[in-house]
């Protein structure tokens, strides 16, 4: 998690702080028990000095008995002395809520005054810790109930009814207790769900941009690789020649001057698109398979013969995303073959129509002599095989028996 994101709680709380738990707060903001433990807020001060006034006059009253009762001198004593060190341990009950549980049943069993104390320390206990605990805690305490009411039993309350209200309160704070604990985890449960769907947020966000940019890079390499091979065919192509007549070296001028105004402008469009923060942003027009034409007839100008068939039922009806992914795989394909096997003659085949789909070949034969080396990225054809499948389609390609290599495409056009 940033920084950003654990620094939300606080400034969310940082105003109401003193109206929540201090181990809400804890949850909440992990920052604020950095230092150790963490502070009572305005509310714990308010509700633990309300808990233990009320252990005090619960004490007090169950004092003002004690002359009612038989007991051996001392035991009176002995009984709010135990009441006044459970009432004040109550200080304690945030801290230590399982121990003060524990201590407090044997003291609640010598003491009457100690009661109050006892039942505010098991809805601590309920609060503070799972029903496990709890169960085993209150179960013993209500099980030394009737033993104490036997060996203790209240002048003014019959037996029976004198257990069953110690039974009802005991039951019901910690109902209270659990019910204080169910609300708090569904706090904390809320803002784990908020943190999560933030986090799941920030993640799409974050994968939507790598899918952007990869489609960007996908597209330069698609485009730029086009126009770059021309300039490096054409400029080995001087270098090699320098004698060459004069009219063909104008001819490979122009065409590199051509192919690096194309790539220029092309790039200016990525860059664009970049800048701009997202590739929906209007630019030149995207190829469509009508381009196939002017594609060939570039090829052909840059000294590649190319022959073109095309049987294609619909032309107009080709989908543009099939349109385009047809026209990137031959352009591909017939930049590899100026950098591979320069001099063949590439054949371009495109035929299909509606639900048949669209199968794009270009094939060319055997290179002529030695190739020299041309640089590029040989990620070509891998790219070819994810724009395919991105498609819906397929891409095949390998070598021909004639020591060609043909490259055919399945795309898929919809009736």
């Amino acid at each position: 998690m940033s920084g950003d994101e654990q620094g939300a709680g606080p400034r969310v709380f940082e105003g109401r702080r003193w109206l929540l738990p201090s181990a809400l707060v804890a949850e909440l903001d992990p920052g604020a028990g950095r230092s150790g433990r963490t502070p009572r807020t305005a509310r714990d001060w308010v509700v633990d000095f309300s808990c233990f006034l009320l252990a005090v006059v619960v004490g007090l009253l169950a004092a003002g008995t004690l002359p009612e009762e038989d007991l051996p001198p001392g035991v009176g004593l002995a009984d709010q002395l135990l009441g006044v060190l459970a009432c004040a341990a109550l200080w304690l009950r945030r801290r230590h809520p399982y121990g003060l549980a524990v201590a407090t049943v044997p003291v609640c069993f010598l003491s009457n005054t100690a009661g109050g104390a006892g039942v505010i320390a098991l809805f601590t206990l309920a609060v503070h810790r799972p029903f496990r605990h709890v169960a085993w805690v209150s179960g013993a305490s209500l099980a030394l109930v009737p033993v104490f009411f036997r060996l203790r039993p209240d002048p003014d309350v019959p037996y029976g009814w004198a257990i069953g209200f110690v039974v009802l309160l005991t039951v019901a704070a910690v109902g209270w207790g659990m019910f204080v604990r169910s609300k708090r985890q569904l706090l904390l449960s809320l803002r784990d769900r908020a943190r999560r769907a933030e986090t799941e947020a920030r993640l799409r966000a974050e994968q939507a941009q790598r899918l952007a940019r990869e489609a960007i890079a996908r597209e330069m390499h698609d485009v730029l690789a086009h126009r770059l091979t021309l300039l490096s065919v054409h400029a080995g192509g001087l270098e090699f020649r320098p004698d060459a007549p004069r009219e063909e070296v104008a001819r490979a001028a122009g065409v590199i001057r051509e192919s690096a105004h194309e790539a220029l402008q092309d790039l200016r469009e990525i860059i664009g698109v970049l800048r701009a923060g997202g590739p929906d942003e209007p630019g030149r027009p995207q190829p469509t398979l009508a381009a196939l034409d002017a594609l060939v007839a570039e090829s052909r100008e840059a000294g590649t013969e190319v022959t073109l068939d095309r049987r294609v039922t619909d032309p107009a009806a080709v989908p543009s995303s099939v349109g385009r992914t047809a026209y990137r795989i031959v352009q591909e394909c017939l930049t590899n073959v100026r950098k591979h096997a320069p001099g063949v003659q590439a054949a371009v085949t495109v035929a299909g129509g509606p639900g048949e789909g669209l199968t794009v070949t270009v094939r060319n034969p055997a290179p002529r002599g030695d190739v020299p080396p041309v640089p590029g990225s040989g990620q070509g054809l891998i790219g070819l095989a994810e724009r395919a499948t991105l498609a819906g389609g397929r891409l095949e390609h390998g070598p021909r028996e004639d020591g060609g290599f043909e490259v055919r495409a399945l795309l898929p056009w919809p009736a």
